[in-house]
């Protein structure tokens, strides 16, 4: 993954990721009356459980969420995650994200208008590629360290678990989440950068009041439905897949392991070994098991792109966006496959999916540079110099 600053928080952007925390985010923002498309998450290239909420530097958009791989990683049900994301939406309805952070704002814009060129290249042609990743830099860092004080913290969890009995959804995973750092909390240091607790500072009486807050909903006892969990666990497996040591992904996923989970891991983790053979057989597995499933037709396209094979990954990611129209990120894949075919044929319907693509995310650098490129393999170096 690429990094543009040391000490910057490196952000990933992958359809399928942003896809399930939206599904997770967006209800609750509804309850809470909060417009989801003003608020962005973005998935932090950190292994700690952590979340938080900060204005946003993109036009049209009022907050980010920022929630770490490691809270994805690290917990056990999709409700836990889910009640982390309650908590951060009580601070954006409670006001507590302040104009504190514009002169933040302006810093991380230049750094936010798309992925870094460098990172655009890690994202479809070397290296641990699949999910891109680009950097804030060092002011965007700045924003995790930013405390709230104990009592909006107490008005973040009230606020999230009256979100959580609006949408019908137990407030267990946040109390589940807040005990396991509660009690940990003595053998941190104040002000360690890693975790939920340095963000979100706690106390016993908190977590008693919690408790109280989740023993009186009528959904305390809701349980997250098995496709949500197979879901969790497919997120689980990819990150595991692309961010943990090889040999670890191995081992936690053996061959014996044939479930979705285990040939998504396993899948990614030869490509990066590399063993594109192994590689390409566990994703042909997985679009046999489910070939309904744009995901799976996106890493198998991804592996035949790091293989140096563009042409034989058009197809899969062609599937990958008829099987999800809307997702701008596949069909930025599949135009840069398109284009890195070298074929003539492929140049029209690159910028064809280039422009459908940037009417989404007008500020997509990597879509305006593959753009160029388009426009200069059709001969309109005019148009090529505008897209740069």
């Amino acid at each position: 993954m690429h990094s543009a600053a040391a000490q910057g928080i490196d952000i990933i952007r992958d359809a399928e990721i942003e896809r399930v925390m939206r599904s997770y985010e967006d209800p609750i923002l509804k309850a809470a009356g909060i417009d989801p498309r003003t608020v962005r998450i973005y998935l932090v290239n950190d292994p700690e459980i952590n979340a938080f909420a900060t204005q946003s530097p993109i036009p049209g958009e009022t907050e980010s969420i920022f929630v770490n791989a490691g809270s994805f990683l690290q917990l056990q049900t999709p409700n836990q995650l889910i009640g982390i994301l309650a908590h951060e939406t009580g601070h954006i309805a409670g006001g507590h994200v302040t104009r504190s952070g514009l002169a933040m704002k302006k810093a991380m814009i230049p750094m936010l208008l798309g992925l870094a060129l460098g990172a655009a290249a890690a994202a479809l042609g070397g290296g641990e590629a699949a999910i891109g990743a680009m950097a804030l830099g060092e002011q965007a860092a700045q924003a995790q360290f930013f405390q709230f004080s104990r009592a909006q913290e107490g008005t973040a969890d009230q606020m999230g678990q009256k979100y959580l009995r609006a949408t019908h959804q137990s407030g267990r995973g946040m109390l589940e989440v807040f005990n396991k750092f509660a009690n940990m909390e003595a053998e941190i240091t104040y002000g360690h950068n890693g975790t939920l607790i340095s963000d979100h500072p706690l106390s016993r009486e908190r977590i008693d009041l919690l408790q109280q807050l989740v023993e009186s909903s009528p959904y305390k006892d809701a349980k997250d439905t098995p496709a949500a969990f197979q879901e969790f666990k497919l997120i689980q497996a990819k990150l595991a897949g692309f961010l943990n040591r090889v040999d670890t992904v191995l081992q936690r996923y053996p061959v014996t392991d044939q479930s979705e989970s285990g040939h998504y891991a396993r899948a990614i983790a030869y490509f990066r070994q590399p063993d594109m053979k192994k590689a390409i057989d566990e994703a042909d597995a997985l679009v046999k098991i489910d070939p309904k499933n744009p995901f799976f037709w996106e890493i198998l396209g991804q592996i035949y792109v790091e293989m140096s094979q563009p042409l034989n990954g058009v197809l899969p990611y062609q599937k990958s966006v008829d099987l999800a129209p809307h997702e701008p990120l596949l069909r930025l894949s599949l135009a840069a496959a398109q284009i890195a075919t070298g074929k003539p044929q492929f140049a029209k319907p690159a910028l064809d999916n280039l422009k459908v693509v940037l009417q989404q995310e007008n500020n997509n650098g990597f879509a305006w540079y593959e753009a160029a490129q388009a426009y200069s393999d059709l001969g309109n170096e005019a148009m090529a110099s505008l897209s740069t």
